[in-house]
């Protein structure tokens, strides 16, 4: 009898396979964002820049491609700017406006401001 039990926990313990980690159907698909993607979306959502830079016109602080174009030229470290570490290099006479919204953009993380920094570089022309 306890020789049936046994083998009977056995198998039992056999039968208890893990089950496979392919999905039934479809394979699923990871939708990680670009960091142009999640740059867009954290530069209209929560930084809310867009309601002072534009894309392609001046409005309140300077286009998304004059400012992509300024720190490529002059070898910018935007990142460094978005931290409140970095010098004003595009219009500096601006720099007091954009004061208030530094303080949003410094308590990005650094993934998040290399993202904004991805999606504003993404527009030079």
């Amino acid at each position: 009898m306890k020789k049936v039990l046994i083998i009977f926990a056995v198998l039992a313990f056999l039968s208890c396979k893990k089950e496979s980690q392919e999905p039934f159907g479809k394979p699923e698909t990871t939708t990680e964002k670009s960091p142009e993607v999640l740059g867009k979306e954290i530069f209209e959502g929560k930084g809310n820049c867009i309601a002072c830079h534009q894309v392609d016109q001046k409005v309140i602080g300077p286009s998304l491609q004059e400012i992509a174009k300024i720190y490529k030229e002059k070898n910018g470290n935007m990142v460094n700017f978005l931290k409140g570490e970095g010098e004003a290099i595009v219009d500096p006479s601006q720099f007091a406006v954009m004061q208030a919204n530094l303080e949003i953009t410094k308590a990005f993380t650094e993934e998040e401001q290399k993202a904004v920094e991805a999606y504003i570089n993404s527009n030079l022309k």
